[in-house]
């Protein structure tokens, strides 16, 4: 089964974060079709999902650029045209592919440190409304940038069928994630990504900021004293 997707995948230079956003017509489907990772880059695979497109396209660009892993990973997938992948590199660098065969309105559009992609879309209008948000909102977060883009490809009119799921993954370079949010059955998913991502950006990364890493790994626990977080 095709599952209708619009997704965008961006690098942000200045944090270093890598990450995914993206909503579709099908439940659940944020395991499947989203991955980053800080030290490669991220990477949406949707149309008829192969999820090891994902898993060994993050593996390629730790060494190559975005146009050369996707190469790669088309290179062995025995059916590209029933493909959608879009995937930034580590350096800002963006590559996508739709197949000749995924399901109309579908495409993509590459932009600097960014790519958005869809497919069982209302019209290219989706993918037009979310670069341009992408685009007009630098400065801002990029768990919040790629919401914002997100929102607006839904207000553009999102996968024609309508939307069941939604996902946002940002990725700093830990080995946890910095934000994974999923909506995995809500009759308007879109939306309640945004309110769990308020409450999260709110209540939760002060805790996610403060925890132990590699270079620091007791934590700066510390720095939440006094807020009532601890």
């Amino acid at each position: 089964m095709h599952i209708g997707t619009f997704s965008v995948v961006a690098h942000d230079a200045a944090s270093g974060e890598c990450g995914v956003a993206t909503g579709t017509g099908m439940p659940a489907i944020g395991g499947l079709s989203v991955f980053a990772h800080a030290e490669s880059g991220a990477i949406a695979t949707q149309a008829l999902i192969n999820p090891l497109l994902g898993v060994d396209g993050l593996e390629l660009l730790r060494s190559r650029p975005a146009d050369e892993a996707l190469a790669g990973v088309l290179g062995t997938d025995p059916a590209p045209a029933v493909r959608q992948v879009a995937m930034v590199d580590k350096n800002g660098r963006a590559a996508a592919h739709t197949g000749s065969e995924t399901h109309p309105w579908s495409g993509h559009r590459l932009g600097d440190g960014y790519a958005v992609a869809g497919n069982t879309l209302a019209g290219g209008q989706v993918l037009d409304a979310m670069a341009r948000r992408y685009e007009e909102d630098a400065g801002r977060p990029l768990a919040e940038r790629l919401l914002r883009a997100l929102e607006a490809g839904q207000e553009a009119g999102g996968d024609r069928r309508g939307e069941q799921s939604a996902a946002l993954y940002v990725h700093r370079g830990h080995p946890y994630p910095y934000v994974d949010l999923r909506v995995d059955h809500h009759p308007e998913p879109v939306a309640e990504l945004r309110r769990i991502h308020d409450a999260v950006t709110a209540e939760l990364l002060p805790f996610v900021e403060a925890l132990p890493t590699r270079d620091r790994p007791a934590g700066s626990f510390e720095s939440l004293l006094g807020t009532g977080d601890l």
